[in-house]
């Protein structure tokens, strides 16, 4: 059975309790991606505004 490998170095997973990476350094690599915005879930543009209303705009009603 073949184990999968590190999303970060591509080496094979060595502790559980990093899984699924093979170390606290690949996790951290893996964190500090998200938090540089390297990674992104896709979706709408952040300059469209949603059709619903804000917040003052319902109080103002």
């Amino acid at each position: 059975m073949s184990k999968a490998k590190c999303p970060v170095c591509e080496k094979q997973p060595a502790d559980p309790a990093f899984r699924p990476f093979c170390s606290k350094r690949c996790a951290d690599v893996d964190l500090s991606r998200w938090l540089k915005g390297s990674y992104a879930i896709p979706g709408r543009p952040a300059d469209q505004a949603d059709e619903a209303p804000s917040y003052k705009e319902e109080r103002d009603e």
